[in-house]
């Protein structure tokens, strides 16, 4: 044996044996000795009756060994035994090995384990064995089957005692003999298998004849019978002897006809009947008209016919007769299909019928097509989702146009007052230069002119400020990603002039967070005009500031703490408003918009700004950014 034939051996997933002429185990794959429970060593050397409950049994395993070597081949089934005792259920396949030359060798043998298979084999049969033994039994009725050409192919004892034939008389025989001879000279027998085979189902009400040659009144219901893919096998015939109760039913009858005839005028809904296996009975033509079938199209075919593929797959139509039946109704909405393949969204009730005694005799099923509204009422959604966005939309505008609005007045009022302050100042001494020329004292004048330019540059310095922060709230910032590193390094750079010149030392501590996302001008503007703050409001002690960053609640957070002058309560909740300055001018100056800036730019990326000060200690600004939109590792360094 080549290695590659020995690999495939070993690689095959049933139990492969090599026995030699007498039987006795050469060679066996890991398979066999998974499915026996032998190792190897174990196995070979022995009979391959070893395997089976009684190992010494060479007779019976000679007498197939010597008919698959006439034959070449044997298959067997039978009880084999594991080591550990396990009895399962084996299919044997003897071949015989041969040289070139014809010589025997010895044989080949697989087995597999078809216990499983061989259980539902017997369930089937005993199943089946039950049923007909069931339908045997019947002596109130005469059931038969016939073959697709009406011969009787089953007899069962109802059908002895209402004929008077026995099943050795009738088995094989045309079913047209328990006609009159009217009918078999009208052809009846044949059109009531073609109706049955037409419709699915033939009744009615007629004379039959019996063995003896007398007549009975019979209710006859012949049957057409489909396998699962809706193929004809034939026919199942019931009879019964109605002669005693042929009033009560004519009457039973004639009410089941107004009621069928009522049904099958509703067009709005589709309502059929099935019976207790799911095989369809009746059609209206409300049923035609919402799933495109005909009567002849349905009649006793399985009305699994109307339900995707994916849903038949996954045997939901049987389940949906058993809810019926354990609960009575069974009610869903779900995808149906029409005769042209075309979906259809359906309300479904299916209700579990019940006879006088409580015996469950079908199903009765009622459709509704309620696609049209289904898209009515998606659309309807859809437009309000609309209208609720464009309120939400609605609604954010109005509350930035209010606060914009409540802005702009408190940003007018304060430009207002302190432009004005810096133009008086220039009216009055342009009054006292006036004066001074119209006297001739021209000694004062140079004094004069020279606060009148102070005042003029103050506004001019007003006024560049007033655009540096209309500038902040102007149109779209730029959403880019910058290094932090890089801003903090741009923002010292400006400030090394005031830095050297103050000894001030900037102290960052980095916790988390790599980048920033934003408007990288007007976020070093906010790193400065903060830096620069920090720098400047100090009592002449050397400054030193801690900037702080990282990310709390995975938002990026940053803090700016210096060791100056610091404020009271009231002084940090106006400190952000513009031209809002707390200190004197000639020891601290400045415009008063520095922090008015800030507070725009944090506000224009998502954030917030506040301080937390104490006079004679120092202060912190705190600021986020992007708390409600993109969000941006410990290390420490000194600059």
């Amino acid at each position: 044996m080549s290695q590659m034939q020995a690999i495939l051996l070993e690689s095959l997933p049933d139990a492969v044996f090599q026995l030699d002429n007498f039987g006795n185990i050469q060679y066996c794959n890991a398979a066999a000795t998974v499915l026996t429970g032998y190792a190897q060593n174990e196995l070979l050397g022995k009979p391959v009756s070893y395997l089976t409950p009684n190992q010494v049994d060479n007779f019976k395993t000679t007498y197939e060994l010597n008919l698959a070597t006439t034959n070449g081949i044997l298959a067997v089934n039978g009880w084999h035994l594991t080591k550990e005792g396990r009895k399962y259920w084996g299919e044997v396949t003897y071949s015989t090995i041969r040289q070139a030359s014809g010589e025997q060798l010895g044989f080949a043998c697989i087995i597999r384990d078809i216990t499983e298979r061989k259980n539902e084999e017997n369930a089937l049969i005993e199943n089946e064995e039950r049923f007909r033994l069931l339908v045997e039994g019947v002596q109130d009725y005469s059931i038969y089957m016939l073959d697709v050409d009406g011969n009787i192919v089953t007899w069962n004892e109802g059908g002895q005692q209402l004929t008077g034939y026995l099943s050795s008389e009738v088995i094989g025989k045309h079913f047209s003999i328990f006609y009159n001879p009217n009918d078999l000279l009208a052809e009846k027998p044949a059109r009531e298998l073609e109706t049955a085979k037409r419709t699915g189902r033939y009744d009615e009400e007629g004379w039959r004849v019996k063995k003896n040659g007398s007549v009975f009144w019979a209710s006859i219901a012949l049957t057409a019978v489909y396998n699962r893919e809706n193929k004809l096998i034939g026919f199942s015939k019931v009879t019964k002897d109605l002669t005693e109760q042929n009033r009560e039913e004519a009457a039973l009858r004639q009410s089941e006809e107004r009621y069928r005839l009522l049904v099958e005028q509703v067009i709005d809904y589709g309502i059929f009947m099935m019976d207790d296996k799911g095989r369809i009975a009746s059609w209206n033509e409300g049923a035609k008209r919402i799933k495109g079938y005909d009567h002849k199209d349905v009649i006793g075919k399985y009305f699994s016919l109307f339900y995707p593929e994916e849903e038949i797959f996954n045997n939901k139509p049987a389940y949906e007769l058993k809810i019926a039946r354990r609960h009575g109704k069974y009610e869903e909405e779900g995808w149906r299909i029409r005769k042209d393949g075309s979906r259809f969204w359906a309300n479904v009730v299916i209700t579990a019928v019940y006879n006088a005694d409580r015996v469950l005799v079908g199903f009765s099923k009622v459709t509704r097509d309620l696609t049209e509204r289904k898209k009515a009422e998606q659309a309807e959604r859809e437009i309000s989702g609309k209208y609720r966005q464009i309120a939400r939309e609605l609604e954010t505008i109005n509350a930035e146009l209010s606060r914009t609005n409540n802005d702009l007045e408190q940003f007018t009022s304060i430009v207002s007052h302190d432009l004005q302050e810096p133009l008086r100042t220039v009216k009055s001494f342009l009054h006292l230069i006036t004066d001074r020329v119209e006297k001739g004292k021209f000694d004062e004048l140079h004094v004069f002119v020279s606060k009148s330019v102070i005042a003029a540059n103050r506004m001019k310095e007003l006024i560049e400020n007033v655009l540096n922060y209309s500038q902040v709230n102007k149109g779209q910032i730029s959403m880019n990603s910058w290094p932090i590193d890089e801003l903090l390094e741009h923002v010292t750079q400006n400030l090394k002039g005031t830095l050297d010149a103050t000894g001030a030392t900037i102290y960052i501590e980095k916790e988390a967070g790599e980048v920033v996302k934003g408007d990288k001008i007007q976020l070093t503007q906010l790193f400065q005009n903060l830096l620069s703050n920090a720098i400047k409001f100090t009592n002449g002690e050397k400054p030193f500031v801690r900037l702080r960053y990282g990310l709390e609640n995975g938002t990026l957070r940053f803090s700016i703490t210096d060791n100056g002058i610091g404020m009271d309560a009231a002084s940090t909740k106006m400190i952000f408003d513009p031209f809002r300055r707390l200190h004197n001018a000639r020891n601290y100056p400045g415009a008063g918009m520095g922090l008015a800036i800030c507070k725009k730019v944090v506000e224009r990326h998502q954030g917030r700004l506040w301080v937390e000060s104490e006079p004679g200690v120092g202060s912190t600004f705190h600021f986020t950014l992007w708390e409600t939109g993109p969000k941006p590792s410990t290390t420490h360094e000194t600059l």
